[in-house]
């Protein structure tokens, strides 16, 4: 089925007591057991509960993969995800990171001994030039975040698989809805479902997706021990994002060509990266393997003052941290996605104190434009 079939009719769409078209919400902590000898399928709900699982199997499905875990957030998935690793373990990852992943790995994990190397993974020479002996996988972001990187995930799978390494992509700006890195070759994609995947600015979720059974047992148990589950009423929420899902992407994404094509011709913009313009690095390798440029750009004014008056003086965009609602979500990677980012490592990325990232949503986008023509011409 194509995937607008899916995101409707993926996993369990009746349900079987009174057939229901929505999976019930199962508020338990413990379930009943009918023998000491058999176990029912569901005993704690740390191990397992209906709805959560509804909502695994649905994302299993559309990201290509068997196996899905979901956890209390975009961060407990990838951390979670990252305790597939031991401590003396090395790891290559893409420069241009979520600013979260850059802080768990070089304040936390770092503490155990996983060491990093960060590389312009744009390049997949680079990458092959950064692995060690003790190097155990690659962690990628595709278009990346803040500044839209695009890395050809199949070499960077094909690369990975030769030597013998995982490959994980962070999903979130694409959804599986426009791009599935499963299906590309790599073994594990996370998403943070708090983004467009509930698509509502409520939950708090995320992901971690597999199609290899051994992998997916692996997550299965971190899932377990760790504890960091996703709760039975974002369950539900999600699941109902989940279904529009389809109509949100593409109403956003219109808006983001417009609103970005807009952008590339003001006086005021230094730079626009959007994988939809043809100008920006690696916008073929994108369309080869994701299905359209998706509703996230970022650019930069032409002066921080500038920048200020805009984030402080919007109206219709919401100035605030996150992406992927149904509201247009301007914010500033400096002091928010990035800010556990030291200053300088900011720097080398090009991530500076005048890039906005904006995340459109389902408003008109001649009204946004509207408004930030106001903004910034002042």
């Amino acid at each position: 089925m194509d995937i607008a079939t899916r995101l409707i009719h993926t996993g369990a769409t009746v349900e079987p007591v009174a057939g229901a078209l929505s999976v019930p919400l199962y508020h338990a902590s413990t379930y009943a057991q009918p023998s000491v000898d058999s176990f029912g399928r569901w005993d704690y709900a740390r191990s397992g509960n209906p709805t959560r699982h509804a909502l695994e199997e649905a994302i299993a499905g559309l990201e290509g993969g068997n196996v899905a875990c979901a956890f209390g957030s975009g961060m407990a998935a990838t951390s979670s995800t990252l305790l597939l690793f031991k401590p003396g373990d090395h790891l290559i990852v893409c420069d241009d990171v979520y600013g979260g992943t850059f802080r768990v790995l070089t304040r936390l994990f770092s503490q155990w001994g996983l060491s990093v190397t960060f590389v312009d993974a744009t390049c997949t020479a680079n990458i092959a030039a950064a692995i060690l002996p003790t190097t155990k996988g690659l962690f990628l972001e595709s278009p990346s975040n803040p500044l839209l990187k695009i890395i050809d995930l199949r070499a960077a799978a094909e690369l990975a698989r030769e030597r013998g390494l995982l490959t994980i992509v962070d999903n979130t700006f694409m959804t599986p809805y426009f791009q599935r890195p499963l299906e590309l070759g790599c073994d594990i994609v996370i998403e943070s479902g708090t983004k467009f995947l509930n698509g509502h600015s409520d939950v708090i979720c995320g992901f971690a997706v597999t199609a290899d059974p051994e992998l997916g047992e692996r997550l299965r148990f971190v899932q377990n021990a760790f504890g960091a589950v996703l709760g039975p009423h974002d369950s539900w929420l999600t699941l109902r994002g989940l279904r529009t899902l389809k109509v949100r992407m593409e109403a956003s994404q219109q808006g983001a060509v417009a609103i970005a094509n807009w952008l590339a011709g003001h006086p005021r913009v230094k730079h626009v990266w959007y994988p939809g313009l043809p100008s920006h690095p690696g916008h073929e390798i994108h369309r080869s393997q994701a299905s359209g440029p998706g509703a996230v750009l970022s650019f930069e004014l032409d002066s921080f003052e500038l920048t200020k008056r805009l984030l402080e003086g919007v109206k219709l965009m919401a100035f605030a941290v996150s992406l992927g609602g149904v509201e247009s979500i301007l914010s500033y990677p400096a002091r928010m996605s990035h800010a556990a980012m030291p200053p300088e490592e900011r720097a080398l990325r090009g991530i500076s104190d005048s890039l906005v990232r904006l995340s459109v949503g389902l408003e008109s986008p001649d009204d946004l434009i509207e408004e930030l023509d106001r903004l910034l011409l002042g």
